[in-house]
């Protein structure tokens, strides 16, 4: 293990980061865009033991605004981690049974090589000389990861959203590892709605004027009101309309009529500020772009003559889709599109779609289907390899 610090929000508050690997030491990893890295951090954490066998290995993927920590207490919120209902002994993803590995993507900001990393060369952050960054280029540094732990099989691959494009990544490029793929809430491209709001995003970012052109740690500034309006427009896309009437309405916030001017009179509002003011104390803005764009480029048929069926030829992988009825960001379409493919290509395959109100982010949520239906997959395919 090895500790660095990291710094975070306007404040730039230091935190301690563990578990980081250097990677690609004696080979440079070419990127999509045509650049090499060499020697780069990726930080991960795990949970668990890996067998003697070595064959229980559970890797997790975040999505575009996660981090390694699925569990545990997260060391810049203070919070429980994004799946800490799911992670743990007994639970779902039983770290009695299984080695569970968790890593901070490739353009992260939670100590993996990101933006914000040091150039060497300048001895200040990259900024926006740190290389466009791919789905597949994570994947790629996802698998150094593996290799840098001696896994040589996964069992399984599960994730939502970006965490679902970076599980079909893996399932298609690198099949013989991939005993199991669960994609949740995802789809295997990005439709122009989605670049769409990835776009007003960024450029709410980049029409702050403490952005500085990406160079704000230079000029010690931050654009934490651009940030914090990406992600108040991105988190709306995560939930439904049923959902935000079920908890908000139109119900005033602290007041008995309304103000007439323009502060949070409505409960909703009042939400989606929070969001986005909280938001700005864990993430980067840089990253934010890198990420976002990372995810508008994918398109998984694109490498395969523009057929999807093709990217899992022969694959031996158990597939398991998952969506949600009220996701509008990653429609059940999507799900089915891709199992659609996968039946082309003769993989195995179950898909099912979740009934729920709670929109994108249900996967996140306690749905007790959800729920359900994934810790039924995992241990049905645990029983076949052995594990249980």
């Amino acid at each position: 293990m090895k500790l660095v610090k990291e710094s975070f929000g306007p404040s730039y508050k230091e935190v301690e980061i563990g578990n980081i690997a250097i990677l690609a030491k004696d080979k440079p990893l070419r990127l999509d865009c045509g650049r090499d890295i060499s020697s780069f951090p990726l930080a991960y954490q795990t949970y668990g033991k890996l067998n003697t066998d070595k064959s229980n290995a559970l890797l997790l993927c975040h999505g575009l605004t996660g981090d390694q920590y699925v569990a545990g207490i997260h060391p810049v919120t203070g919070k429980p981690g994004w799946w800490e209902s799911l992670v743990g002994p007994g639970k779902i993803f039983d770290t009695n049974l299984y080695f569970i590995i968790c890593s901070n993507v490739l353009g992260g900001c939670l100590g993996s090589f990101g933006p914000k990393s040091i150039n060497p060369e300048t001895g200040q952050p990259y900024n926006l000389d740190f290389p466009v960054i791919t789905i597949a280029d994570m994947v790629r540094a996802q698998k150094l990861l593996m290799d840098d732990l001696g896994v040589e099989q996964i069992f399984a691959i599960i994730g939502g959203s970006m965490g679902g494009m970076l599980t079909l990544e893996w399932a298609a490029k690198y099949p013989d590892m991939v005993y199991a793929a669960v994609p949740i809430a995802t789809s295997a491209r990005h439709t122009a709605q989605n670049i769409a709001f990835h776009e007003i995003g960024r450029q709410a970012i980049m029409a702050d004027p403490d952005w500085c052109k990406g160079s704000y740690i230079n000029e010690n500034k931050f654009p934490a009101k651009g940030l914090a309006v990406a992600r108040m427009t991105a988190h709306v896309t995560y939930l439904s309309e049923n959902a935000l009437h079920r908890k908000f309405g139109r119900q005033l916030q602290d007041r008995k009529a309304v103000s007439y001017g323009f502060e949070a009179d409505f409960q909703v509002e009042s939400y989606l500020r929070h969001q986005g003011y909280s938001f700005v104390e864990r993430f980067d803005p840089n990253a934010y772009l890198y990420i976002t764009r990372a995810m508008d480029y994918f398109d998984l048929a694109a490498e395969y003559d523009g057929v999807l069926a093709n990217a899992f030829v022969g694959s031996k992988t158990n597939f398991c889709l998952i969506s949600f009825t009220s996701d509008w960001l990653f429609p059940t379409i999507e799900a089915k599109n891709i199992t659609y493919a996968l039946n082309g290509s003769a993989a195995k395959v179950s898909f099912v779609e979740v009934t729920t109100d709670k929109g994108h982010d249900a996967f996140l949520l306690d749905e007790p289907e959800f729920i359900a239906t994934i810790g039924g997959f995992i241990s049905g395919v645990a029983k076949q390899r052995g594990l249980l």
